[in-house]
């Protein structure tokens, strides 16, 4: 590569930073935080004593932390313009791999060592099944849409069924549940430490390093960002990898908390994920959003879900709520993206 070919991507990258990254608070956040605060407030009210107490909020951290991790990589698909079915299936199938092959050398009494491998098998499934999913987008050129939902129907969940016979695994190791479930760290659970430092780490790699760049500049414009030098297929098989290594990761949490694979109990994890990253700021189309929106996005729909609750609203009605936050800040996202383009057409 000449020194004038190594400079383009480095001069998009620097412009898309500019205008993208540098700052961890935008308008966008503010306005999600200050939702997240009326929504605290309102069931909080209306609930006096009960909601957000102590108990519950760790409860409620809990229950989100591999919705979490699975988020921060489906942020990085979405501000590429991509889109990410597959995340709950995944989920499952790292989860049932990584419990078999912990089933097979010591079971509930299984040593560390083997637990630590047996990890390392269901993030190496996760990663090699979003690589897979990441080649057919980018060299296949098929639609993310039609190969993440393949992935969510056969690569993981089918394949989990397959491997288990339809049965969840209930023999999972007792350190890991015990420690990794059950256990805490300065009397904050393991699962919110966890997930929390993979949202973190994740916020800063995308506000600050040049992977996090190259995500913003192809979600702005791919075409603009491959005549820059920014070799576009490869990062979106990265991308792709990231976030099935991120929900291989939430399947040996969700493993460790439920202590059984509960195959059947991630069914709409995907929708969950894809609402907190929309309800975040993040838009649809690419190019826009942040970590730190993403975590915001998950706190509303958390806290919602919780508080109807607890206020007695029927479960059904909790499910239209949700269905029309989410359609409610795409909307939003249309319109702020009509308004921004307004003034340059100008």
């Amino acid at each position: 590569m000449t020194a004038a070919e190594g400079a383009r991507p480095a001069a998009a990258e620097r412009g898309v930073a500019r205008r993208m990254t540098g700052r961890l608070i935008g308008t966008s956040e503010t306005w999600t935080l200050l939702a997240l605060v009326i929504l605290m407030v309102f069931f909080t009210v209306k609930a006096p004593g009960k909601f957000l107490t102590l108990t519950d909020f760790s409860l409620m951290g809990q229950d989100a932390a591999w919705l979490l991790v699975m988020a921060v990589g489906e942020t990085f698909v979405i501000l590429s313009a991509g889109i990410d079915l597959s995340v709950g299936s995944v989920l499952v199938l790292a989860g049932v791999v990584t419990d078999l092959y912990c089933i097979h050398h010591g079971g509930a009494r299984a040593s560390w060592s083997v637990i630590a491998v047996g990890c390392v098998v269901g993030l190496a499934t996760g990663a090699g099944c979003g690589a897979l999913q990441g080649v057919l987008i980018a060299k296949a050129k098929v639609p993310a849409l039609i190969v993440t939902l393949a992935g969510f129907i056969g690569f993981g969940e089918g394949a989990a069924y397959l491997i288990t016979g339809g049965a969840d695994f209930r023999t999972v190791p007792n350190r890991l549940v015990t420690t990794i479930g059950l256990g805490s760290v300065a009397g904050v659970p393991w699962l919110i430490v966890i997930s929390f430092a993979v949202a973190i780490v994740g916020g800063l790699a995308l506000a600050y390093t040049r992977f996090g760049r190259y995500t913003y500049a192809i979600g702005s414009n791919a075409e603009a960002a491959r005549r820059a030098g920014i070799r576009v297929d490869r990062h979106l098989i990265k991308i792709y990898a990231l976030t099935g290594l991120l929900s291989g990761l939430g399947g040996i949490l969700s493993l460790a908390s439920f202590d059984s694979t509960t195959i059947a109990g991630h069914a709409f994890d995907n929708l969950d994920v894809i609402t907190a990253v929309a309800l975040g700021g993040a838009s649809i189309f690419g190019g826009r959003g942040s970590m730190l929106g993403t975590v915001i996005g998950l706190a509303i729909s958390t806290v919602l879900l919780e508080g109807l609750v607890i206020i007695g609203i029927n479960q059904y009605w909790q499910e239209v709520v949700i269905a029309m936050v989410l359609v409610a800040a795409v909307y939003l996202d249309r319109i702020r993206r009509r308004l921004r383009q307004q003034p340059e057409a100008a």
